[in-house]
């Protein structure tokens, strides 16, 4: 009995680190200070604080539709990244009970994820989300990359080696900006605020105004014993250069985060070819929205 309660508080202690670092990042990327959010959605820098270290609870539904609000992301990309997505199932089905068949159904017939993201599309395509809830324009991950930009089985004993291997893929010889400066920039970004999501998944990015947004994922032989949220190493890495920062920018680094809270480092990590893991990536993404 106490053993499981142990594991339970550990996954819990992990759940809310994880979720600590990626809502930080994102204050950070939409260029708030902790007392400027803190203010804008009612509460104490202080509170705040505790949030983003993982000293405090996941906020409510409500509070992290305040928080979207504020940082100008559909509050869907929050709630999942908050685990809250129950309490809002919960809320719906008691408005609209007929729905718990339609659910009853789904589960009767153990769809896939591949299966789902059809469904989701028909959704989609039939039923827009209503503005300012909906996320389906968010910028994939998936979308930025090609096989030349999969990095499998690096072997690489620091962050900023991935990072050089990563930039020499983004700017390749002869290019607007050198491989250099390139990671560089990367790397003065993640030194002011680190992108480790947790689960093994880290997002090190740099803006260049100008530049078109592209990605390199790079995948680990032995991961890195850096510090992370929930403490897993790193295996899994999406280095992204964007041309601007706003709401597209920040709606690609929460996708990402939703990719770490749905632990697909492990299936990503198996990919035998780039062509297998953009595959992947691809089904992965429709399947968690």
């Amino acid at each position: 009995m106490a053993a499981a309660s142990d594991i339970g508080s550990a996954s819990r202690a992990r759940s809310l680190a994880e979720f600590g670092a990626a809502l930080r990042l994102l204050r950070v990327e939409a260029g708030l200070s902790l007392r400027a959010l803190a203010q804008r959605i009612g509460v104490s820098s202080a509170y705040l604080s505790r949030v983003e270290h993982g000293h405090d609870a996941i906020p409510t539904p409500d509070r992290l539709t305040a928080i979207a609000s504020a940082l100008g992301l559909p509050p869907a990309l929050l709630l999942e990244l908050g685990h809250q997505v129950e309490p809002l199932v919960a809320r719906y089905l008691e408005r609209v009970p007929a729905a718990n068949a339609l659910f009853l159904d789904i589960a009767r017939r153990r769809l896939t994820g591949p299966q789902l993201a059809r469904v989701k599309a028909f959704i989609d395509a039939e039923f827009p989300p209503c503005a300012p809830f909906g996320a389906a324009s968010a910028q994939r991950l998936s979308a930025l990359l090609t096989p030349e930009r999969i990095v499998l089985h690096l072997s690489c004993a620091h962050l900023e080696d991935v990072i050089d291997v990563a930039a020499s893929r983004l700017a390749p010889p002869g290019g607007a900006i050198a491989a250099s400066a390139l990671a560089q920039e990367i790397l003065r970004r993640e030194r002011e605020s680190p992108t480790a999501l947790g689960n093994g998944v880290a997002v090190p990015h740099a803006i260049l105004p100008g530049a078109c947004p592209a990605a390199v994922l790079a995948t680990l032989v032995e991961p890195l014993a850096v510090p992370t949220p929930g403490g897993a190493p790193l295996r899994l890495i999406a280095v992204i250069v964007s041309g601007e920062g706003g709401r597209a920018h920040l709606e690609l680094l929460a996708q990402v985060a939703r990719l770490a809270i749905h632990d697909a480092a492990d299936a990503l990590c198996a990919a035998e070819s780039p062509a297998q893991l953009i595959e992947q990536l691809a089904q992965l993404e429709a399947g968690c929205g």
